[in-house]
């Protein structure tokens, strides 16, 4: 029986030697390379898979370490390898430092926290930490660093915080890197590493230097104690940075010329931190810094990167203005570089500086408008948004000159918010209404397909209050829309103003320039040829005939314009049908009123309220009677968001939402705001609407209280009601005024204020609230769903809540806006209303 077990290991032994030796890794790489087609080199990697298990299945001690060195390979190339995982543990388990090596190679590529696996090897790693060779004590710090578990960490850091105390600066830096992940996993170790990190910056060593400043960038981030216990340093990182500024050439650590440029980057993003809202270490850290601005060497990218580290540390610290000055101008002379990648950093950074350092930043402005002519599209962005952040009322005739031949030119891409910014510099920096007026126009027939929805309301309300040039812009819109009628926003402002002001196009009383003879039928020509015209968008017909419908009281053709009307009254498009119609019961039924019903638009006041100037912000066609009955969008809001937000106070305790524009049910509107406005009375009750066209707007409730009462609206209280802060997260920032009404002290008026202090605009803004059963309240339409970035203006809108019982009001309130791409929705509670707000 002995002989035969000894026949029989003798034999297997046998087969053993008789078997080919696997290919080395070199011969794989050869072959694998030689495949002409993916089929192919999967068929070969699946074939040497197939031998690797087999001889894991073996237990082939002997080629183990080539083996899985192959498996790596493959892993790299995107195969599956986990069924390596193994023979990884039992390499490293191994005496022999080439099996460690491969062992803990394919640990960090193959194993990580998530596969329990990896909680094997914790005792080889702390048997491999003391180990009396460095290089296998290095392999396992390098392990732990990269792939280590905070179980893993917890159990081997007192291991890394003795070997970051030895003199051996091989094991020390990376001990120290080590210590990073170990402090990224498990962050209350922090402390353990305090002692050892004293001596660490008086290592001669650079490796261990650059390592320990990683390790006490990371210390300072994380703990605010940290960050205070380390400024005492700032001295000691000083006099390091400056020995390598002023040391001469060492081969072992030059780069293009530049002494370790990757301690000094490291050094400077550690002095940033340290120096950050800290008055002392700013101060000590001034001096080096201009000592490194100006004896860096720009020819090389080398020394960019250590400029541009150095700019962003003295623009973060409280460093001396001087110091920023010299910090801008490195900047402008980036943009002058021929890198890209340089310019664009350049510009970036200008932009996050230009709010705090304006005057400095505007000495490189030529430069700055030269990059809107670059070919890369990134850096024509970040120029474009740098140039308008540029504009003053200083240089805004210069800079609009160069931002509109951009226009012109630029992407569609560009186009929208390039004529957005153009709109917006405009609006605050006109230096007369004449410029104003011109350059939105120019805006309008260069990209008005791209501009904003409310641009039209916008101009029709600059062009209404600037009366002494009617005569003026009616001209020039007329020969505008005589050369093009494919702008949609430039043909509805010009329909609206021909509408408004065609009897001075036709008398020629235009002063500002050579008046042009124009009849009454050529007027009315054109804007039947855009009724007819397929550029025309549904939107833009029904401001042409509206614009038609008022030239009756304006022009001495009424029959042609009766014609016209009457024609329209069976248009397949319900709106423009639904204005026909009621225009031929105007000329039918109340042709008596129709004069006084479109005489021209008062001037309007621009307010911070949702007030008359809300019928601008309608349909853009700003008429005192509501002859269209069309609910501004804004208003509108799905009865499924309402009823979503009436659930937020919990129970049956709230009160749902009073619409203040149904569309269907225009004398339930009425009545709903009647009934919550309590005991405000009509004088002689409400008056018998004309069938189409009733003097007071449905679509505009705000509007019932007018004429209701000699009383003014509201009373002096509100002076004496302190604004509050509802909401202020992301940016975006609501806060309530208040004001009481004189009619009814029952009820509270409170204005909310959106603003929008970050870079990019939030559009599509909707805000919703709820309050308890016990109130009522009421929502009007807001001034725009768009919050320009900057806080360069806000969103207005009116809530109404009416308060019998004196309670202390609290509310729930609900918002929704488009920002950079992404949809945001957010609820928030609000109790801490002033106390003279309800009582």
């Amino acid at each position: 029986m002995l002989n035969r077990e000894e026949d029989s290991h003798f034999l297997l032994v046998s087969l053993r030697l008789r078997m080919p030796a696997p290919i080395r890794l070199r011969e794989l790489i050869r072959t694998i390379r030689t495949a002409r087609t993916q089929a192919e080199e999967r068929e070969m990697i699946q074939k040497e898979c197939a031998a690797i298990r087999s001889s894991f299945r073996e237990e082939d001690n002997t080629y183990r370490c080539r083996n899985v060195a192959k498996l790596l390979y493959m892993h790299m190339l995107g195969y599956p390898a986990h069924f390596g995982q193994l023979e990884c543990l039992k390499l490293i388990a191994s005496q022999k430092f080439t099996d460690k090596r491969i062992g803990y190679l394919g640990a960090m590529l193959l194993l990580d926290e998530r596969q329990d696996v990896h909680l094997l090897m914790t005792n080889c790693i702390k048997n491999d930490l003391n180990h009396s060779t460095q290089y296998v004590q290095g392999l396992a710090l390098c392990t732990l660093g990269c792939m280590g578990s905070s179980e893993m960490c917890r159990d081997l850091a007192g291991e890394v915080e003795k070997l970051l105390k030895t003199s051996n600066s091989y094991l020390r830096k990376k001990a120290a890197l080590c210590a990073v992940h170990v402090i990224r996993k498990v962050p209350e170790l922090m402390e353990m590493f305090l002692p050892a990190t004293k001596n660490l910056l008086s290592e001669k060593n650079h490796g261990v230097l650059h390592t320990s400043v990683v390790l006490l960038t990371e210390m300072c981030e994380r703990s605010p104690d940290m960050l205070t216990h380390f400024r005492k340093l700032v001295p000691q990182l000083v006099r390091i940075l400056k020995n390598l500024i002023m040391s001469g050439y060492s081969p072992e650590h030059d780069v293009s010329g530049i002494s370790d440029p990757f301690l000094q980057v490291r050094i400077l993003r550690l002095l940033r931190i340290l120096g950050r809202s800290d008055d002392d270490s700013s101060e000590a850290m001034n001096d080096i810094l201009a000592q490194v601005a100006t004896n860096t060497e720009t020819s090389k990218n080398v020394g960019n990167a250590i400029l541009y580290e150095t700019v962003l540390t003295i623009m973060d610290i409280k460093s001396e203005s001087g110091l920023r000055v010299l910090a801008i101008n490195i900047l402008g002379r980036f943009l002058l570089n021929n890198d890209k990648n340089i310019r664009y950093v350049a510009l970036t950074s200008l932009l996050k500086t230009v709010q705090t350092d304006h005057n400095a930043v505007q000495r490189h402005r030529s430069t700055i408008v030269d990059c809107l002519k670059d070919l890369d599209v990134s850096i024509k962005r970040r120029a474009m948004e740098l140039s308008f952040a540029l504009v003053n009322g200083n240089n805004i005739r210069g800079m609009m000159k160069e931002l509109l031949y951009f226009l012109d030119s630029c992407d569609p891409e560009f186009k929208a918010d390039c004529a957005s910014g153009v709109f917006l510099a405009a609006e605050k920096y006109a230096p007369s209404k004449r410029w104003h007026i011109d350059t939105i126009m120019r805006v309008l027939t260069t990209a008005g397909s791209y501009v904003r929805d409310d641009c039209v309301p916008n101009l029709i309300q600059l062009i209404t209050n600037s009366m002494e040039m009617h005569a003026y812009t009616v001209q020039r819109l007329y020969k505008a829309l005589l050369d093009d009628i494919s702008q949609q926003p430039l043909v509805q402002v010009s329909s609206w103003c021909i509408g408004e002001y065609g009897d001075l196009l036709v008398s020629g009383q235009c002063e500002e320039e050579e008046p042009i003879q124009v009849t009454e039928d050529e007027v009315l020509d054109v804007l039947e040829g855009l009724l007819v015209s397929n550029l025309s968008s549904p939107v833009t017909r029904g401001y042409a005939l509206t614009a038609i419908m008022k030239l009756s009281t304006r022009f001495s053709s009424v029959n042609r314009i009766k014609k016209v009307v009457s024609i329209y009254g069976s248009s397949i498009d319900v709106e423009l049908q639904q204005r026909a119609v009621e225009y031929n019961a105007l000329f039918k039924k109340y042709d008596h009123m129709r004069p006084a019903l479109l005489e021209r638009m008062p001037i309007m006041e621009k307010t911070a309220t949702n007030g008359p100037t809300e019928i601008v912000q309608t349909n853009g066609e700003a008429e005192p009677s509501a002859l269209d009955s069309k609910n501004p969008p804004s208003v509108t809001q799905p009865t499924s968001q309402a009823n979503d937000l009436l659930d937020l106070l919990g129970g049956n305790d709230v009160v749902p939402v009073i619409q203040t524009a149904p569309p269907t049910k225009p004398a339930s509107a009425g009545g709903e705001l009647l009934d919550l406005l309590g005991d405000l009375s009509l004088p002689g009750g409400p008056a018998p609407a004309p069938a189409p066209a009733p003097p007071i707007s449905v679509s505009q409730p705000a509007f019932l209280l007018d004429g209701l009462s000699s009383q003014p609206l509201f009373n002096d209280i509100a002076a004496a009601i302190p604004p509050m802060t509802a909401y202020n997260k992301n940016g975006l920032k609501i806060e309530f005024t208040f004001e009481r009404s004189n009619p009814n002290p029952n009820i509270a008026v409170i204005t909310i204020h959106a603003s929008n202090s970050t870079e990019a605009e939030m559009t599509d803004f909707v805000f919703q609230a709820a309050v308890p059963k016990t109130f009522q309240l009421q929502l009007l339409s807001p001034s725009s769903n768009i919050i320009p970035p900057l806080n360069q203006g806000t969103v207005t809108q009116v809530i109404k809540v009416l308060n019998p019982q004196k309670q202390q009001l609290r509310m729930r309130i609900k918002l929704t806006y488009n920002h950079k791409g992404s949809s945001v929705q957010d609820l928030a509670e609000v109790n801490n209303f002033p106390p003279q707000s309800w009582q």
